[in-house]
C-alpha cells in the first residue's frame, strides 16, 4: 500500500506548519492512518534550521492536547515536490514562492491549506509570530478546521489510489 504524504509549508517552519504538522498527525493517530500517512512540515526559508517550534506555538497548541515538543524546522527541497502528494501553504507568499520553485509537473500538489476548512472562510492562515495570544488561538482554529477537510480529501485520494477509482 503506497503511503499518502502531506508537507505543511510555512515562512519559517516554526510557528504555523509545526503546529498544523502538529494538529493533523494527531488527528491521523486518533484515527488508525498512522502506517498509511506521512506528515511533515518545512519553511520556505532557512531562517531556523533545527530549531523547535516557537515556545507560544507549542504552549497554544499543547492547551489543545498536541505536542509539538519533538518537530524541528527545516527548508523545503527541491526533491519534495516529487516525493510528497500534496504541499499545503499558509498564505500567499508561501504560495507564490513554492510556485516558483515547484517544476510544472506538480504544480498541483501545491495548495492553501484554508482550502481544506469547513467552517471558516479565510484564504490564509495568517503569521502570529509578531502578534499576541489570539493570534495564536486563530491560527490553531484554522488548523483544527481545515484538518478536518484534509482528512476527508485525502481519505479519498487514498481510497482512489488503493482502488483505482473514487467512491466520492
Amino acid at each position: 500500500m503506497k503511503i499518502y504524504s502531506v508537507l505543511f509549508v510555512c515562512l519559517g517552519d516554526i510557528c504555523r506548519s509545526p503546529t498544523a504538522h502538529g494538529v493533523f498527525r494527531h488527528k491521523v493517530r486518533e484515527l488508525g492512518l498512522a502506517n498509511a500517512l506521512r506528515v511533515d512540515s518545512a519553511g520556505t526559508s532557512n531562517y531556523h534550521p533545527n530549531s523547535p517550534p516557537d515556545a507560544r506555538s507549542q504552549a497554544h497548541a499543547a492547551e489543545r492536547g498536541y505536542d509539538l515538543s519533538a518537530l524541528r524546522a527545516r527548508q523545503i527541497q527541491g526533491a519534495d515536490f516529487e516525493a510528497l502528494d500534496l504541499v499545503l501553504v499558509m498564505d500567499w507568499d508561501n504560495l507564490a514562492d513554492l510556485t516558483q520553485q515547484c517544476p510544472p509537473e506538480h504544480q498541483h500538489k501545491v495548495r492553501r491549506l484554508t482550502e481544506f476548512c469547513l467552517q471558516f472562510d479565510s484564504p490564509v492562515v495568517p503569521d502570529p509570530y509578531f502578534g499576541g495570544v489570539e493570534g495564536f488561538e486563530h491560527v490553531l482554529d484554522l488548523v483544527e478546521d481545515a484538518s478536518e477537510g484534509l482528512i476527508r480529501h485525502v481519505r479519498r485520494q487514498m481510497v482512489y489510489v488503493a482502488t483505482g477509482c473514487s467512491l466520492f
